[in-house]
């Protein structure tokens, strides 16, 4: 019996150092890793907001919002697709090529005619390298 406790006894000692030497070379290999930064070259998209709310509107009140974007990449941006979460909310956008340092525009028209509070997403898709695709959000309530 001593020497079954003995052996389990070592071979858990042995089991901990080994642990312990892995977790060091873990994080030694770790350390020296270098990371890839993001590419810089090609469209990117800023948005001056990403979320608009009404506040309280009136029945057939003005649902009409505006979000603006800026390319603040070095290639032409294209918005591809930009698609609400359903038919009471219709986006128009900007179709041409927006360039380097221009801004373009996403017009949202809400129905307000749906009385009750609501909280709608755009979908925008594009050829952006840093948000190819992002999600605008507009809520309110309508009494």
């Amino acid at each position: 019996m001593k020497k079954f406790f003995l052996l389990s006894l070592f071979v858990g000692l042995s089991l901990t150092a080994l642990n312990a030497q892995e977790a060091k070379q873990t994080k030694n290999a770790k350390e020296n890793v270098v990371v890839a930064e993001k590419p810089t070259n090609g469209p990117q998209i800023e948005f001056t907001e990403q979320e608009h709310n009404y506040g309280n509107l009136q029945k057939g009140g003005d649902g009409n919002c505006e979000f603006v974007f800026t390319n603040t990449g070095n290639e032409p941006l294209i918005l591809s697709n930009v698609k609400a979460s359903c038919g009471c909310t219709v986006p128009t956008w900007t179709k041409e090529p927006i360039m380097p340092g221009k801004t373009g525009t996403i017009k949202v028209r809400y129905n307000t005619n749906n009385v009750g509070a609501f909280t709608k997403t755009i979908t925008v898709s594009s050829n952006a390298i840093n948000a190819a695709r992002l999600t605008l959000k507009i809520k309110g309530k309508v009494e």
